[in-house]
């Protein structure tokens, strides 16, 4: 259980919150929306807050990376998915889909200032370590491992998250019991 999750609808950002927001976070404000997903205005209403109350939001290769490969097979489901991945990504179709995703990345790196993650080799071995244990994602290591060097605050809505333990804001209920 992550002792330090907090609702994200009752937390009262400040121009001292350090964020990172995850790609999960990021996909359901701008990635492909499926209509009625719940799940998408509690985190459009937190970027306003943030932005409102002038938070600090970071990004880094991890999590821009995650979200424009994401991005890419969502829409692939919605758009081609009978042709395979690589075929789709080929295709004159993908040419539009990957323009899109491009604006929409951009729109996110504009609202965050970007940090390279700057992970030391002996910190890179253990995670590698503690993914041999095969109960963990090698990117949600990073990301958590790259918070807690920078002290940042994680928004995010993956559970996988759960037990790390960093401070994290969330809608998912998941993360909050």
């Amino acid at each position: 259980m992550t002792e330090q999750a907090v609702n994200i609808g009752q937390y009262a950002f400040t121009a001292s919150d350090h964020l990172l927001l995850d790609t999960s976070v990021w996909l359901l404000i701008y990635g492909p929306q499926v209509p009625g997903d719940s799940r998408i205005a509690p985190y459009s209403d937190a970027l306003r807050r943030m932005l409102e109350a002038k938070s600090h939001l970071y990004i880094d290769l991890v999590v821009l990376s995650e979200l424009i490969n994401t991005y890419a097979r969502m829409k692939h489901r919605l758009v081609a998915p009978k042709l395979n991945f690589k075929d789709f990504r080929k295709s004159t179709d993908f040419q539009v889909v990957a323009q899109d995703i491009v604006a929409d990345a951009k729109l996110v790196m504009k609202q965050c200032a970007w940090v390279a993650n700057g992970l030391e080799l002996p910190l890179v071995d253990g995670l590698l370590d503690e993914y041999a244990h095969g109960k963990s994602d090698f990117n949600d290591q990073v990301i958590s491992a790259f918070c807690s060097q920078h002290g940042l605050k994680l928004v995010t809505d993956d559970s996988d998250f759960k037990d790390r333990n960093i401070p994290i804001l969330t809608a998912n209920s998941q993360l909050l019991v």
